[in-house]
């Protein structure tokens, strides 16, 4: 499948520190030590993407749910051990995060030029721009120099990672604990503009609820059964009119009430100003590119290692 043209959306900001004294990130920090590494990591992205289009929405998602938990590290890349057992098999990431190939292929054709300077957790930061701007959304100036963490907590990823039954005020608590805005929340959201998720993520909204549109819910409800347990894997789109095309289309379903999941219907409902940020989005996708680019931006500054924490690692899948 030919990749559909990128909407190039620039975006200056400047980023803050992260803790007193610590070294800033910067979109220039491989300049001199590994040269050409965002063309490399793009080039990569997009040969995976041909070949699966849906594995851009599964690589976005592991930046989120990186972040999420103890901040923008790589720890969710990390493989269980038989000393621990890490973010991959907590509950909300169990059988659920796919996409670990691509961060793969992308580390071993870095190592080779550059052994040991670039870190799993700006490739993953890279990789998740690239699959927006790929599949037809915003491109912004990734900001690097993170480095790799020697923990992981499966307790931390049950705990922070919002659920897909969580309420607006549920959500908006989890983002700002995270020193993301309500508006963060919203734009953020938009990711669910593309991909997938499971019957199980779902049964309730389409069986329970009120604020979901009947024949929309009836549709899901012939690959979804009402009882527990069967039929959990059953995928159906976040965004049933563009799946794989980054887009406003996911504003557009909330309003007409056809968000999947309860917590992406809770946005609209959440209040006047969320309401009207979902509307303005659902008519202004330029307004919605620009704030999600930004929204990554500062998404992407939760808590990173940089200086001599952490290290580089040479496997993503496990410390050096």
């Amino acid at each position: 499948m030919a990749i559909m043209c990128i909407f190039f959306f620039l975006v200056a900001s400047s980023i803050t520190t992260t803790a007193h004294g610590q070294q800033r990130l910067s979109h220039k920090f491989y300049s001199r030590s590994c040269p050409g590494v965002q063309h490399l990591v793009r080039a990569t992205v997009e040969e995976a993407l041909r070949g699966d289009p849906t594995l851009g929405a599964s690589i976005l998602r592991l930046f989120f749910h990186d972040c999420f938990v103890n901040g923008c590290d790589a720890s969710v890349l990390l493989d269980d051990t038989p000393f621990f057992i890490g973010e991959k098999n907590a509950p909300p990431n169990m059988n659920s995060l796919r996409g670990f190939q691509v961060i793969d292929a992308i580390k071993a054709r870095v190592e080779p030029r550059c052994r040991g300077t670039v870190s799993c957790a700006d490739i993953l930061a890279l990789a998740a721009r690239d699959s927006v701007a790929l599949l037809g959304g915003p491109y912004w100036a990734v900001y690097v120099g993170r480095r790799d963490a020697r923990t992981t907590s499966r307790q931390a990823a049950t705990a922070n990672l919002p659920a897909p039954g969580a309420s607006f005020s549920d959500l908006a608590t989890s983002f700002a604990a995270k020193r993301l805005s309500p508006r963060d929340l919203i734009a953020l959201s938009g990711a669910h503009t593309i991909g997938q998720a499971h019957c199980s993520s779902f049964r309730t909204h389409i069986y329970g609820e009120s604020n979901v549109d009947a024949s929309f819910a009836g549709a899901l409800r012939q690959t979804c059964p009402p009882v527990q347990g069967i039929g959990n894997s059953h995928l159906a789109p976040l965004d049933v009119q563009s799946p794989v095309v980054f887009d406003n289309k996911y504003y557009q379903n909330l309003v007409a009430r056809r968000g999947l999941l309860h917590s992406d219907q809770e946005l609209l409902g959440g209040g006047w100003f969320a309401d009207s940020v979902v509307w303005r989005y659902s008519v202004n996708q330029t307004a919605f590119f620009s704030d999600f680019a930004a929204s990554m931006i500062k998404m992407g500054n939760i808590s990173p290692l940089t200086g001599n924490r952490g290290e580089v690692r040479l496997n993503c899948r496990k410390w050096n």
